[in-house]
């Protein structure tokens, strides 16, 4: 889909906190072509019959010939439409990395994630590259999306640099994921303990595939995935060797957080929309909820898919009485009607939301290195809402040697709106690759990274050049 100001309605259901994607992909398919026989033994495939998942209900096997997407989507292994609008059109897809891919799913009561016909939550992907560099990579989805969402933005270049790789859907998935659970926050504790699960298993499948267990493990996601990279180095540390943290979550139960900044944005962007005398002070007071001078050309698309939706579902998830029973709210309802969520007040409502935030609220003490990157024209997650507090939770935590933080000029929440304005944007999956290199050669040589700083947009650069290149020390 071609990106413009007048973008589809359509997109407004696959987009929540990194463009969400609804359960409705097509099928996978059980096998195809390009798998290998299970009977090759001598490099290819090698200890295939012997793999198990420690804790999984149900797993399967495929040996294939290519386990990235230049390869799994022709052979019904990865589900495109879960990845679809994360990354730049023109971005290129590696290959030549054949392997073993596993296909599963954990225990769990939610039947959220129909892919595989499973109907089962918890689902998860393990890939095993024949050509091992010793590592494995550990991500969890943004988003509400399933367990494959990452195949195009980390998995496919991960793989082809030898890395074991492994993602989980978190354990629910959707529009309706806030329905999972029986304690508000319940969804979102869950997503953490998914993602330790699946480390854990992971680390143990790489074991019996390679007979020793990885020499390092890193963890990666973008928007809800690197909020759980945070959380996890924060709370899973003997897990991890280090992490990437592209454009995080913030949950603080002080805030700020979703529901400090989303409310007066859903009060003001009306006012500024429709011109007139009010459309200033509108403007001012986006501003001040963190939305950046300068951002305004990507309001309209943010007001059509992400704002009103993010607020309802998420709120419904940490306050789900604030609405009586309706729920997750009145979509785009106006201010001062009965349950709007223009009008949430977090910082007025009981204790008890608070104490639900808190569950999985971040404290800024990581226990491994990490950097974090984000765009400056984030107006899902603005900025100086989010990885600049973070960044600041750390430095006061006493971790801030462990810390490396981008502020990655004209960089937005969703890398393909870069095609919609080529001229404004930049993509941030390039500086997610400069960063990763970054941290293996932290962790492995001991060169620390660049200090933290914002890296400006080079004043030549071509869209192009920007989609290949992201200088960290520039």
């Amino acid at each position: 889909m071609v990106l413009s100001t007048g973008i589809s309605a359509g997109w407004r259901g696959r987009a929540v906190l990194g463009a969400l994607a609804l359960s409705t992909a097509v099928a996978l398919l059980p096998s195809s072509a390009s798998a290998r026989p299970a009977s090759d033994r001598a490099g290819h495939c090698a200890n295939q019959s012997h793999l198990r998942v420690p804790g999984a209900a149900h797993q399967r096997s495929d040996c294939l010939n290519e386990l990235t997407t230049a390869g799994t989507v022709a052979s019904g292994h990865t589900d495109p439409a879960d990845w679809a609008g994360l990354t730049p059109k023109d971005l290129t897809v590696p290959e030549g990395v054949p392997g073993i891919q596993i296909d599963g799913y954990f225990p769990d009561s939610s039947t959220t994630n129909t892919n595989h016909g499973w109907n089962h939550d918890s689902q998860f992907v393990i890939r095993l590259p024949d050509r091992w560099n010793g590592g494995l990579v550990v991500a969890g989805t943004p988003g509400n999306r399933e367990q494959y969402a990452n195949d195009r933005a980390i998995a496919d270049w991960v793989l082809a640099r030898g890395y074991a790789y492994a993602a989980t859907d978190k354990g629910n998935t959707g529009l309706a994921f806030h329905q999972d659970g029986s304690r508000p926050g319940d969804a979102v504790v869950e997503w953490n303990n998914r993602v330790t699960q699946l480390t854990r298993a992971a680390r143990a499948v790489v074991a019996q595939r390679y007979h020793r267990p990885p020499t390092r493990t890193l963890a990666t996601g973008m928007s809800n995935g690197g909020y759980l990279v945070r959380w996890q180095l924060e709370n899973h540390p003997e897990l991890y060797d280090g992490g990437v943290d592209w454009e995080g979550t913030l949950w603080d139960a002080k805030g700020p957080n979703l529901f400090t900044f989303l409310p007066p944005t859903l009060r003001h962007y009306p006012a500024y929309a429709a011109g007139g005398p009010d459309a200033e002070a509108a403007r001012a007071a986006m501003h001040e909820a963190g939305f950046p001078a300068g951002s305004e050309f990507l309001w309209p698309f943010h007001h059509q898919v992400y704002w009103d939706l993010t607020q309802r579902i998420y709120r419904e998830e940490f306050d789900p009485s604030y609405d009586g029973a309706t729920e997750a709210g009145t979509p785009y309802c106006a201010p001062r009607t009965p349950g709007c969520d223009a009008d949430y007040d977090y910082a007025a409502r009981p204790a008890e939301v608070h104490k639900a935030v808190q569950r999985v609220a971040l404290t800024g003490r990581i226990g491994k290195p990490l950097i974090t990157l984000h765009g400056t024209l984030d107006v899902l997650l603005p900025i100086t809402k989010d990885s600049d507090v973070y960044a600041r939770m750390i430095r006061e935590a006493g971790r801030g040697h462990l810390h490396r933080y981008y502020r990655i000029e004209d960089g937005t929440h969703t890398d393909s709106l870069a095609d919609a304005f080529p001229d404004r944007l930049r993509p941030l999956l390039p500086c997610h690759r400069s960063s990763f290199t970054a941290l293996e050669s932290w962790l492995t040589t001991g060169h620390r990274p660049p200090a933290s700083h914002t890296v400006a947009r080079p004043e030549a650069a071509t869209p192009a050049s920007l989609l290949t290149s992201c200088r960290l020390d520039g």
